[in-house]
């Protein structure tokens, strides 16, 4: 009986280290497995024309009760959890973006006043399900995590003014890691409808003459890429944009700028301009994602193999730089499942790479700290793109606004970039026939 058991834990522990090896060498085969929909796609109807009238239909914009994109992390540390009213979440703006240097408390603090943008964000992809290839509107476990989402990733813009976010039938996860790239297709286009609706529904809700921020993460990017090609380039529209902060979502140089109609950001004080990053920690194995960007087509109808990506640096708000750690002057480090979180200063560094323009932000074994769950193969620190940088990005951002209108920035400048080694300095574009599959 004894032997009879030893060889029952034998086998487990074979089955075991055997689907964890399988997992190392083929993560995307179980990925699908597990994620992509068995079911057929189910075409889905257009919203109604007045659909995004009803405030059931945000899950933010002005005057909505409980805005998740309403709260704000603590100045200096702290585990500040979401109230059930988010308008109890702080009863003043956190002071300026340098706070979490600060010792003083921010409830003891001279709060920034709220800049005068519209700002669109298009959340993440919340749905996992393999049910159905687009998520129902009322799909509660959707809306929670999106919400989630909301509260860290929105929150970094919400002091630059006012913060409109759809819901909309996003594709689930799974679609994109179908190899039936058509149906897949069909789900993605189906999500961009509901944007694209809530897109108008915003521009007749907010004055003529208001700057607009845009803003999104991941799917919410791909779908803002799609509606700055479609709806904003060329169009007088443009002429409003503060910036476009396409991020987790990969841009290509070459193929895709252009097709934008703004450019990327040079400098941290530019206006009318597209920032996007993708975030991996060292040791580093992007190769899932880059075969997947490798396969794909630029808005100008050129493969997007071998072009390096945007990578704008966080910390320094330029493309393809280094920046110190110390320089973060804040991290939402998440708790309790991210219903919560406080600013860490200086432990998240930011590095574009030499190559393909992904942003590496050093030691994984530091970097877990500060994003305790939810990473994905290979290092990639996906979820955490904003979270990493949160109080960065709202520096950037009320950096830009500033300059669009005019004004003195209410934030210190950004942390100058560190000067690249001689063999790190980032590769030429390529030329356009090297582009080529």
């Amino acid at each position: 009986m004894a032997r009879k058991f030893l060889y029952l834990i034998a086998v487990i522990i074979f089955l075991i280290f055997g689907v964890g090896l399988a997992y190392q060498f083929a993560p995307g085969w179980f990925a699908r497995t597990a994620l992509v929909p068995s079911t057929e796609f189910v075409e889905q109807t257009a919203a109604a024309p007045n659909a995004y009238d009803d405030p059931k239909m945000w899950f933010a914009r002005p005057g909505l009760e409980n805005d998740p994109s309403d709260w704000r992390p603590p100045a200096t540390g702290g585990d500040a959890r979401a109230p059930d009213s988010a308008k109890a979440a702080t009863d003043k703006l956190i002071p300026p973006a340098n706070a979490a240097t600060q010792t003083a408390a921010a409830d003891e603090a001279e709060a920034a006043p709220k800049g005068d943008a519209a700002i669109f964000f298009v959340h993440p992809t919340s749905y996992y399900s393999r049910s159905s290839w687009n998520a129902p509107l009322d799909d509660r476990d959707a809306n929670h995590r999106a919400t989630l989402f909301m509260q860290g990733m929105a929150s970094s813009f919400g002091d630059a003014g006012e913060v409109w976010a759809p819901r909309y039938r996003q594709a689930t996860l799974g679609a994109f890691l179908a190899e039936d790239r058509v149906t897949a297709g069909k789900a993605i286009d189906a999500a961009y409808r509901d944007v694209e609706q809530a897109f108008d529904a915003f521009l007749e809700n907010i004055p003529a003459n208001k700057p607009i921020i845009l803003a999104g993460h991941s799917q919410g990017a791909l779908h803002l890429t799609t509606l700055l090609k479609n709806r904003i380039a060329g169009t007088p529209l443009a002429k409003r944009i503060v910036a476009a902060y396409v991020i987790g979502w990969p841009v290509s140089r070459d193929t895709d700028i252009a097709g934008l109609g703004l450019p990327a950001c040079e400098t941290p004080e530019e206006k009318g301009c597209v920032l996007s990053w993708a975030s991996f920690a060292e040791p580093a194995d992007p190769q899932m994602v880059l075969d997947a960007y490798d396969g794909t087509v630029g808005f100008d109808g050129r493969p997007r193999r071998d072009t390096r990506m945007l990578c704008t640096n966080p910390i320094t708000g330029i493309p393809d730089t280094a920046a110190r750690r110390s320089d973060n002057i804040g991290t939402l480090k998440p708790i309790d499942g991210f219903k919560g979180g406080s600013l860490i200063a200086g432990k998240i560094g930011a590095k574009c790479d030499d190559t393909r323009g992904l942003l590496m932000i050093g030691d994984a074994d530091i970097a877990k700290d500060y994003a305790p769950s939810y990473v994905l193969p290979g290092n990639n620190y996906h979820v955490f793109d904003i979270t990493l940088f949160w109080a960065n990005v709202r520096a950037d951002v009320l950096r830009r606004l500033a300059t669009y209108e005019g004004k003195p920035s209410p934030v210190p400048p950004a942390a100058a970039p560190l000067p690249l080694p001689a063999a790190a300095t980032p590769k030429a574009e390529a030329p356009k026939d090297k582009a080529k599959s």
